[in-house]
């Protein structure tokens, strides 16, 4: 993953500043000289009529109203007669409420919030609400950092919404969308971020957080279309810090409801991308689960990239696929037509698939990751998470080593051509060492895929066996559960449905070793054909396991997704849920290239 580094993002910021009417992107804290019944309307936070700006260095402010600590991204509003901060993002054309954050905590509290200044330089700024929490914001930073003091436990934002998302850099993001949620309350898998897509477009806030110990909590109310999460409560975790990240632009997320009929028709987004980036499109399928894939970009000569998650083009599959067609061949999906992209001029699409996964439901874009053309001054998923946790523990909480695709030897077809190519030529004798390496490259591609393959078999019969013993202690959970084992079991179904095409494993060290007993070097009348015949025998077996790996990795990632809404649903799922998807990102590190990781 491309790395944005603080001095970056302050010469971006600095640039922004130059222009007209537009913040500086220094921090400054304002006493509003009243204490504010209710939170400040957004234009008060330009005229700022009757505030003091307090100089720098100063700490030992006493606060006749409300402190408001501001940078050129973001406004902080401590209102001494409540027990709650506002969150504003700034912009050129005025600023919009993001969020009112509060605290659960076991302290006691006074009628009124005593501030205390603990930094007030030129580049941060740090404010305490007594006894309750730390805030601070830095020099050009659309991110706060929020520290728990004392007995605080966990941190409530007030974010009204209608859809969270859970980021998955594995597998597929879970997505909860408030209007298909009955229940006025719900437990979430915490692991790390907990998105907030806020308005109409304008702005998504990331609670962000080194820790996964603990779950978040989702309060929701109103009815169908108007029903909204209104809450989240987040937990503090043995770090004791949580920071709240503001991606915010015009256009910065978007959503397109998607029917049935729309399956293989192209559909112009009412969206265009406000900047080049490797943009997420999470749709909703038609079992209500959800499937993640990255838009493609459009290229000038019409061609099409996919940027992957360390920012190079992911040409993995058939070589021709980034052609203007869209064309696309993976294991499992087979041939088909990529379904979103950005054309040249940044246009969004979508062309719902017409086989296989039937997408029904809303479709979710928003910005996950850079690609070399993001502008400095924009702000992606990834970029927060960089931020705010540093390179270091960012690289740990995403573990990037994890899901660096896997690559041993060649692949059976490609291994085919070669050596059809060579023996068609009669090449065969002053190409020795080329054939003797096409065939050890073959043979490790085959045992490559195949210990994917016998490693997610085992997975899936591990957790069918840990699954029943949770019904034995839990017996109220067993419904769920078995539903849960339904899905381990699809590896094993997978596995023997092509345990004839696959072969044992013996077969392809077989034909291999009468490759090269009889035929490397060979120059006999019959060498072509019978290259022929056991290079097709290998494919066989190659392509049988390139599918079979790609079900099997299918399968994992619908236990985990599983697994997490299981517990959205029913509480009592925490524990079960939550090993669950330790266990699923474990087997789905290190993925072969032909499980297809990201479509």
């Amino acid at each position: 993953m491309m790395i944005r580094t603080l001095a970056a993002v302050l010469l971006a910021f600095s640039f922004v500043s130059a222009a007209e009417e537009a913040p500086p992107p220094t921090v400054r804290l304002f006493d509003t000289g009243t204490i504010s019944p209710a939170p400040l309307a957004p234009e008060a936070l330009a005229k700022r009529e009757g505030w003091t700006q307090v100089a720098e260095g100063k700490t030992d402010r006493a606060f006749k109203g409300d402190a408001v600590a501001m940078n050129n991204c973001l406004a902080l509003v401590v209102r001494r007669n409540g027990q709650e901060t506002e969150m504003y993002s700034l912009a050129a054309d005025g600023a919009r409420p993001l969020a009112t954050v509060g605290v659960l905590t076991d302290a006691s509290r006074g009628p009124e919030l005593r501030v205390k200044t603990l930094k007030n330089a030129y580049g941060v700024v740090a404010l305490e609400a007594v006894h309750l929490l730390q805030l601070e914001l830095g020099m050009g930073q659309p991110f706060v950092k929020t520290t728990a003091i004392a007995a605080t436990h966990a941190l409530r934002i007030k974010a009204p919404c209608r859809f969270a998302v859970m980021p998955d850099f594995f597998a597929d993001d879970i997505v909860v969308d408030a209007t298909s949620i009955a229940a006025d309350r719900a437990e979430l898998p915490f692991e790390n971020f907990l998105l907030h897509f806020l308005g109409s477009g304008d702005a998504i806030l990331a609670a962000i957080s080194p820790d996964r110990d603990d779950d978040s909590r989702i309060e929701l109310a109103g009815q169908g279309s108007e029903r909204r999460i209104i809450a989240s409560t987040i937990p503090y975790g043995k770090s004791k810090t949580l920071w709240l990240a503001a991606i915010a632009d015009k256009a910065v997320w978007h959503t397109r409801d998607v029917a049935k009929e729309d399956a293989d028709k192209v559909l112009k987004l009412d969206w265009t991308a406000p900047f080049q980036a490797q943009w997420r499109v999470d749709w909703r399928l038609d079992d209500g689960l959800n499937d993640s894939w990255e838009m493609l970009i459009q290229l000038p000569d019409g061609k099409f990239d996919k940027p992957d998650w360390f920012g190079q083009s992911d040409r993995v599959g058939t070589p021709d696929w980034m052609q203007a067609n869209r064309k696309r061949w993976t294991t499992v999906l087979g041939s088909f037509q990529y379904p979103c992209w950005l054309d040249k001029e940044g246009q969004g699409f979508l062309q719902p698939l017409k086989a296989k996964l039937r997408f029904v439901g809303p479709a979710l874009v928003y910005p996950i990751n850079r690609v070399q053309a993001t502008p400095l001054d924009r702000f992606t998923l990834v970029d927060a998470v960089r931020e705010c946790l540093g390179v270091g523990p960012c690289e740990y909480v995403l573990d990037v080593e994890g899901q660096k695709k896997v690559a041993r030897g060649a692949a059976t077809c490609a291994t085919r051509s070669k050596l059809t190519g060579i023996y068609q030529a009669k090449q065969q004798k002053e190409k020795r060492p080329e054939v003797e390496k096409a065939l050890a490259d073959v043979l490790a591609f085959v045992q490559l895929v195949r210990g994917r393959i016998e490693a997610y078999a085992k997975f899936g019969r591990e957790q069918v066996v840990w699954l029943e013993e949770q019904k034995k202690s839990k017996p109220e959970l067993a419904e769920c559960l078995t539903q849960l084992q339904s899905v381990c079991r699809r590896i094993d179904a997978a596995v023997e449905n092509r345990k004839k095409a696959i072969r044992p494993q013996e077969d392809a060290l077989a034909l291999v070793s009468e490759f090269r007993k009889d035929l490397v070097g060979s120059d006999a009348p019959d060498a072509l054909d019978r290259c022929k015949k056991i290079t097709g025998a290998i494919v066989g077996i190659g392509g049988a396991q390139d599918e079979l790996v790609g079900e099997c990795r299918v399968a994992v990632k619908v236990l985990r997704q599983r697994a997490g809404l299981a517990m959205a649903a029913d509480p009592r799922m925490d524990d079960i849920a939550r090993e669950l998807r330790r266990r699923t990102q474990a087997i789905l590190r290190a993925p072969a290239g032909y499980e297809a990781p990201r479509h």
